[in-house]
């Protein structure tokens, strides 16, 4: 789950991640009122969707009067930003982050991920703050620094030390670096996040080292244990579809492709997608239905595909392990005829019931095209489609 970086600035706070001075506008009057409050001399005005890139786009501006803060909220307000990470559509700014300015001195980089390679939490830095960590990666990969976090003491002293050394944070500022990396990844740990990203992080010319802007993601899965970051999602910047399927607990990723995909298992899904693209299709969704699923939850992930206004055929593939096929077909059918399917749809059940389930589909008196494997059903399917 994604969040504001406002809301993301705040959960910092609490850990003592030093962080700007700021509030929250969803009107020009608010955030006229914002900028008085703070009584800065310099004023940022910040788009806040959930996409980076946004400075790049024209979503940050800098006002030295409350005159120029009315300006750029009322310019920003109501516009779809287009950046590298919304795609061509962009994304409608409904709000803005009012914050005092900062005199920057030098920009660096910080963040702390789960590395899948290693199983460990991993803290990344880089002096080349401000930009796109992917950029320094590819032109200056020696300028990126990790440090392996130990799960059973957490980050230490010397590493966040190191780290700061590495990076070049001025040596008189290197205890409030450490300071900083240490409140970063207790909240990073406690707040089950995927994703902890400063950048920049900055030092200022008055000594103070600042999170200017912070990315948190968190584990979906660790929610039931954050009710108060539960509370901080923001719907508006969700995908309808997405939200509907998280109500039924369906895994569902909408794709920019035409053919609907509903499968059991998230291997199996990526090799579903992967198996249409190979055969000259795109796939228009990911969508695991999970182990457990029962007939009213296939029903609606069929509607989820459906409702994709781009979607031209479905492919379905099912291997029924715990899953069983007859409950799948049930589903299909339950829902083909709700709905009053008029799209190519092609079947592979495999495994758990699998005789029942097909009779089930062939019973049924739909236009199903059934398939005798993976293979076979992807190109069934891009072939229909196109």
């Amino acid at each position: 789950m994604n969040i504001h970086e406002y809301q993301g600035k705040e959960v910092l706070r609490q850990y003592g991640v030093n962080v700007p001075r700021g509030k929250v506008a969803f009107t020009v009057e608010e955030a006229v009122s914002a900028a008085k409050e703070l009584g800065s001399s310099v004023t940022v005005v910040k788009a806040q969707i959930h996409a980076g890139g946004r400075g790049k786009a024209g979503g940050v501006k800098i006002a030295k009067s409350v005159d120029d803060v009315a300006a750029y909220a009322k310019e920003l307000l109501g516009k779809v930003l287009v950046t590298h990470q919304t795609g061509p559509e962009g994304k409608e700014i409904k709000r803005l982050l009012i914050e005092e300015g900062c005199d920057i001195k030098k920009e660096y980089y910080i963040g702390v991920v789960v590395d899948r390679g290693t199983g460990r939490v991993v803290m990344m830095g880089s002096e080349e703050g401000g930009m796109d960590i992917e950029e320094v990666a590819a032109h200056s990969p020696e300028k990126i620094v990790k440090v392996v976090v130990d799960p059973a003491v957490g980050l230490q002293v010397f590493q966040a030390r190191q780290l700061a050394y590495d990076i070049k944070i001025p040596g008189e500022l290197i205890n409030k670096a450490v300071k900083f990396m240490l409140a970063l990844y207790k909240a990073f740990e406690e707040k089950d996040c995927s994703i902890a990203e400063i950048n920049p992080l900055v030092v200022t010319g008055s000594g103070d080292v600042m999170a200017l802007d912070a990315k948190l993601n968190f584990d979906s899965n660790a929610l039931f244990r954050h009710k108060d970051i539960v509370e901080l999602r923001d719907l508006d910047e969700e995908d309808a579809k997405e939200i509907q399927a998280s109500k039924f607990d369906l895994s569902y990723i909408a794709l920019d492709g035409n053919i609907g995909c509903m499968v059991n298992g998230a291997g199996l899904a990526m090799a579903t997608m992967d198996i249409i693209k190979y055969f000259g299709g795109e796939p228009a969704n990911f969508l695991d239905v999970g182990g457990g699923a029962t007939k009213e939850k296939v029903t609606e992930a069929f509607k989820i595909i459906l409702s994709d206004v781009n979607v031209k055929g479905i492919f379905v593939n099912i291997f029924g392990g715990i899953m069983k096929c007859d409950i799948i077909a049930e589903g299909v059918v339950s829902a083909a005829r709700e709905l009053g399917l008029d799209k190519p749809l092609v079947v592979r059940l495999e495994g758990t019931n699998v005789t029942l389930g097909k009779e089930i589909l062939n019973g049924s008196g739909l236009n199903i095209v059934a398939a005798d494997s993976m293979s076979d059903g992807a190109q069934k399917i891009v072939s229909l489609v196109k």
